[in-house]
């Protein structure tokens, strides 16, 4: 199952959906790309305030123990390329590429965690089980 960075970031930051990622990352499948695995580090750093040194205390055990890291290769930059200039669209649905490639590495993987309502649907829209995460405002995706 893959996890895209909200799962992460809502996990450190204790959001409304800290709980059911704790319980994904114990069911011993969990996987995050490379690439979004950086916006996680990202965001909280950036936005949150997190200071690198903590961000790797906290992030290495579960890198070591819970969720494994997935590098991108070049498949999966075309995939995700790919997948972005078919779901892609500013206003009605606004991906990320980081997005597309938690989206691409859902194709492969059969399910992706997300509380992102655009990401969510183009994973419905590919076939891919959606584990729908609530917000920080504790709304799911649809």
């Amino acid at each position: 199952m893959v996890l895209d960075a909200f799962a992460l970031v809502a996990l450190a930051a204790d959001e409304p959906a800290a709980g059911e990622v704790e319980a994904l990352l114990r069911r011993g499948d969990a996987t995050v790309t490379a690439v979004n695995f950086a916006e996680v580090i990202d965001v909280l750093g950036r936005t949150r305030g997190h200071e690198p040194a903590g961000l790797r205390e906290t992030f290495a055990p579960l890198l070591q123990e819970a969720v494994e890291l997935l590098e991108v290769g070049d498949d999966g930059a075309w995939r995700a390329a790919e997948l972005r200039r078919r779901h892609y669209e500013r206003k009605a649905s606004p991906l990320s590429l980081a997005d597309c490639f938690a989206l691409a590495a859902g194709v492969e993987d059969g399910a992706l965690a997300t509380a992102d309502p655009p990401l969510a649907a183009a994973a419905r829209a590919e076939g891919i089980d959606v584990i729908a995460l609530p917000d920080s405002n504790g709304t799911r995706p649809l």
